[in-house]
């Protein structure tokens, strides 16, 4: 998936994380209609209020009632937000939850964990404002939304120029809350910076018509005029050209000649104000474990030798005469193992895509209607950005996207597509998200979160799904395979050695290349990524492992009764919800029954 901003991160209410394992489930029978109705009754006017705060996310569900508005930033109204979580975790905790149906007790849970952890991130104001990352983050989310919005009518297209217009005023407010971190003793470090200086000039330097802001007005509804159309797009250039381009310069300027020359060299949270206590509290956020960072980097270097043994296993299938760092440069030079243009490695993917799609019925019961693509991500983003997911709109409004980076089809090697095609789309994020988004008896903060552990961990373990799909039979391809697997194992190692074990980036580098045989200019933008984002790299293989671990009690208890198509519904179709372990046990108990 897409990173998103880190105030969004931190304080969307969907952005939630609950271990399903620590509560029991114990419904009345029947449940209680007032409980229900007061249940149901705070879910909705949670929503709706979210959709109020963060119209950006509302536009990327696909509620467009706030489209000509963006977040109002202010100390004021975080003040504000705060307050409001206490008063609804209060209602929340003053419902019986022994009233409720088992499902209603679930999501009664999710809506109180989350909560707490949301309002567990208030005292944080220092890393809350370290807001601009390495692989994007408020410096290009503006472009970002502009992208997902939709331009149908005009009455949308205008929406989209009222956005324009208090973009300044929003880039004002960033540069308070950027200031107000720095004051606090918290920027992000030199070589994240160094990046983010990088995408603004990506995003600066085309003419209008040709930058990523002017895009949407490219594909204008069929249903406007044509000269309705000229005369928006005319509105566009100059809005862009007025009020977008000159505030993000000022947001350049502040980066490059205040942020910059305050940025430390080291981006390791122990080395900031509070730092650990702030990495304790994310390590939980982002794996729903009670795993401190000796464990988890202790879980990284066992799963990364187990991989590696397994890579180096099939280094020695191939017949290769040579190591497994001169395997790895083979693959990595020898130009069969590349496509030959962008156009060349989309066909790729959408090849692989279209092999996967028909076999998905022998593992999975239900299929979402929500169609997916695969499309080059936009221009200006860097060449080492890696992949991503973009989800269908609530509205059915936007397809799922697969965001391949085109533009780097030169790195891309084709032994490594499978396995990306299968994290990506299909059957990782399009069969998660594009599923949650149609379960439409589950309220709408499960069906439309998208925090790392249920994302990330159902996407890695899909990738393991590839050899029931028919993937992985060229050794090659396997060795993809299994390189990706070793990166995420790499990731639980590195993440805690630059944030609580004393590692350097230049170690935390030499470590994933070494390890991984991934690229080093790869591996360099995902360790300043670990410095933007800490925590959300260890989501992906504790929450892959966990599922297998399920999936295997699972077959043992049920023996010939087990159903993989059955039991995938089970993880997918609760929703946004993480550690699906009770929702496991309850499913083998009445099987066994």
């Amino acid at each position: 998936m897409k990173p998103i901003s880190r105030a969004h991160r931190i304080t969307l209410a969907t952005m939630l994380a609950v271990s399903l394992h620590a509560a029991p489930v114990h419904a009345a029978d029947p449940a209680d209609p007032v409980q229900t109705q007061r249940l149901h009754a705070l879910f909705d006017a949670e929503w709706e209020a979210d959709m109020r705060r963060y119209p950006e996310y509302a536009t990327y569900v696909g509620d467009h009632r706030y489209g000509d508005r963006l977040h109002d930033a202010t100390p004021a109204t975080r003040a504000a937000e705060f307050a409001s979580a206490r008063e609804s975790l209060a209602a929340a905790q003053a419902i019986r939850r022994d009233a409720l149906s088992p499902q209603d007790q679930v999501s009664l849970d999710v809506f109180l964990d989350g909560t707490k952890r949301n309002l567990s991130f208030e005292s944080f104001v220092g890393y809350s404002s370290m807001s601009l990352g390495a692989l994007g983050g408020f410096q290009s989310n503006f472009a970002d939304l502009l992208a997902a919005s939709p331009v149908a009518s005009r009455a949308q297209v205008e929406q989209m120029l009222a956005r324009m217009a208090t973009y300044p005023k929003r880039v004002e407010q960033e540069l308070v809350r950027l200031r107000e971190g720095m004051a606090l003793g918290w920027v992000p470090p030199r070589s994240v910076l160094d990046r983010v200086l990088v995408q603004l000039d990506a995003e600066l330097a085309p003419a209008v018509e040709r930058g990523p802001f002017f895009l949407p007005f490219t594909r204008l509804g069929s249903d406007i005029p044509a000269t309705e159309q000229s005369a928006l797009r005319a509105q566009a250039v100059q809005a862009i050209d007025a009020q977008v381009l000159p505030a993000l310069r000022r947001l350049r300027l502040f980066v490059a000649d205040e942020y910059l020359p305050a940025a430390p060299t080291d981006g390791a949270l122990s080395r900031y104000p509070g730092g650990d206590r702030v990495y304790a509290v994310l390590l939980q956020t982002h794996t729903t474990t009670d795993l401190n960072a000796a464990q988890i980097h202790a879980l990284g270097v066992r799963e990364l030798t187990r991989l590696r043994a397994e890579m180096d296993a099939v280094v020695k299938e191939t017949g290769f005469d040579g190591d497994f760092a001169r395997f790895v440069q083979h693959l990595n030079t020898d130009p069969k193992f590349f496509h030959t243009s962008p156009e060349s490695l989309l066909g790729g993917y959408r090849e692989i895509a279209k092999r996967i799609d028909p076999e998905l019925p022998r593992l999975f019961a239900q299929l979402p209607h929500a169609p997916y693509g695969v499309r080059a991500m936009p221009a200006h983003m860097s060449l080492d950005r890696a992949e991503y997911y973009d989800a269908p709109a609530f509205d059915g409004s936007r397809p799922g996207w697969f965001n391949a980076n085109a533009g780097a089809w030169r790195t891309r090697p084709i032994w490594g597509m499978e396995t990306l095609v299968a994290h990506e789309a299909v059957p990782g994020h399009h069969l998660q998200f594009a599923r949650a988004v149609e379960l439409g008896e589950l309220p709408r903060f499960q069906r439309g979160g998208g925090y790392a552990v249920y994302a990330e961990g159902w996407a890695l373990y899909a990738e393991t799904l590839g050899f029931e799909l028919g993937l992985y039979k060229d050794p090659t391809s396997r060795f993809g395979h299994l390189q990706a697997q070793a990166f995420r194992a790499a990731r639980l190692v590195v993440d805690t050695g630059l944030h609580a074990l004393g590692w350097t980036r230049q170690r935390a580098i030499d470590f994933m290349v070494e390890r991984t045989g991934q690229g080093l200019p790869y591996v360099t933008s995902e360790v300043d990524r670990y410095y933007s984002w800490p925590g959300q790299a260890l989501a992906y293989m504790i929450v892959e492992l966990k599922i297998i671990e399920l999936r295997d009690r699972a077959k043992a208890a049920l023996g010939a009764r087990f159903d993989i198509r059955k039991f995938h519904g089970v993880v997918l179709d609760l929703g946004s919800v993480p550690l699906l372990e009770r929702a496991v046990d309850a499913w083998i108990a009445a099987g066994r029954g």
